[in-house]
């Protein structure tokens, strides 16, 4: 469900108003009805994979909107243990049988290690009294959340010496990646996975480097 004139399933675009049902929704009866059982007020709907091996590393979403009023729900159809979304912390893992509430607006990323993919619905609503009935029963169950640890200085030092190792060698991107994986092992400070790299390429005088990391990190979790 989206706001595309022609019904286009591709059309992303996320803005305000009543989403009409796509030309891929025609084709899902029975995701229709539970859509339409559920009562809710929508302002968008849409299938979101994620595949093995993928990460989506720290951000915050659209933020002009949802603290205003809406909100994004995640339905669970299909994920596996290393699937999971990190914020403030804490890694959490969305099982399939409940609704999910998630503040876009507060930094988080994702990741699914292993696979299968991971398929959710994703309903973004306003508020309203259908809305509000759920969310006065939330509950979180003590095995859907882990806090993560805090990254001690003996910590920190073997990851940045790794990164710097593999850099030395010429493996750029794969020391940032090392660094931007702390995000889902460590309770970092909000955008500390980017400060990492860009005390990596600092480091190695690479200037304009450090400059696209702190510009990147300021692009991804703007308020």
């Amino acid at each position: 469900m989206n706001h595309s004139p022609d019904r286009d399933p591709h059309d992303v675009v996320i803005g305000d108003g009543r989403p009409r049902p796509t030309t891929l929704l025609d084709q899902m009866p029975a995701t229709k009805d539970f859509l339409a059982g559920l009562g809710l007020d929508f302002m968008y709907v849409r299938l979101a994979r994620l595949e093995p091996h993928s990460y989506l590393w720290e951000h915050r979403d659209y933020a002009e909107l949802y603290e205003r009023g809406r909100h994004r729900l995640h339905i669970p159809l299909v994920t596996n243990p290393s699937a999971v979304l990190v914020t403030a912390g804490a890694r959490v893992h969305m099982a399939t049988g409940s609704l999910w509430r998630l503040t876009p607006s507060q930094a988080h990323g994702v990741r699914n290690v292993t696979g299968p993919d991971r398929l959710h619905l994703i309903a973004d609503v306003y508020t309203d009294d259908a809305y509000q009935e759920l969310a006065a029963r939330p509950h979180l169950r003590a095995k859907d959340a882990a806090e993560l640890p805090v990254m001690t200085a003996a910590d920190r030092g073997r990851l940045m010496g790794r990164a710097g190792e593999l850099a030395a060698l010429g493996f750029v991107p794969s020391a940032e990646q090392v660094l931007l994986r702390a995000y889902y092992a460590y309770a970092l400070p909000e955008g500390g996975a980017y400060d990492l790299i860009t005390e990596l390429h600092a480091n190695r005088g690479a200037d304009t480097e450090a400059a696209r990391w702190e510009e990147a990190k300021t692009h991804l979790l703007a308020r």
